[in-house]
């Protein structure tokens, strides 16, 4: 870190063993996320005028290029940060993820799901038991009727929008549809996908 860690200590003395979990986790952190280019722990014990359910406050300010990454663990339910070793494990764990999801976002790792693949019934064999969907992106693909749900096959038609799952290496003729889901209309997504 570029800027030495900071360790503040409010309504308690600092104690050398909370520090030194601090600094044990802070430690964890930079060989993860080593562009931390600075820290600030801050540990708020209860006041003392409560006697029972007293909760321990962690906040921490982690300096990341361009960016803050700010945690602030509140006294949990049921009593879960009345141990001080608790309310630091929980709030460092929430700091990882926090960096963890932002080297992820800066990266490009971020996961998007894909809409599900659309296309309309373009020709129904009822008596042989399959049919060819159209799909959005242009290719004709096959479907058995046991591939049907959520509807009867006998009671698709031709222009039907259905959501498909395709398999590609199902099949040495080519993909095949392994689920179609009649949708209405109004459902089908217009960009193709």
């Amino acid at each position: 870190m570029q800027i030495p860690l900071q360790i503040d200590f409010q309504n308690m003395d600092p104690s050398e063993f909370v520090e030194a979990r601090i600094r044990e986790r802070v430690a964890r952190l930079e060989h993860h996320a080593p562009h931390v280019t600075g820290c600030h722990v801050t540990v708020e014990a209860p006041h003392h005028h409560h006697h029972k359910g007293n909760a321990y406050r962690i906040r921490i300010v982690l300096h990341v290029p361009g960016h803050e990454v700010v945690v602030s663990k509140e006294p949990g339910a049921a009593g879960a940060h009345t141990d001080v070793y608790v309310a630091i494990r929980d709030a460092f764990d929430s700091a990882e993820r926090q960096l963890q999801d932002r080297t992820a976002r800066v990266r490009g790792d971020v996961k998007t799901h894909e809409p599900p693949l659309q296309g309309t019934v373009s020709r129904v064999f009822a008596d042989k038991g399959y049919g060819f969907i159209t799909t959005t992106d242009g290719r004709e693909i096959y479907f058995h009727m046991n591939s049907v749900v959520e509807a009867a096959f006998a009671d698709l038609t031709v222009g039907q929008p259905v959501r498909l799952a395709i398999a590609e290496d199902e099949s040495a003729d080519g993909p095949q549809a392994t689920t179609v889901r009649p949708i209405r209309p109004t459902q089908m997504i217009p960009d193709g996908r």
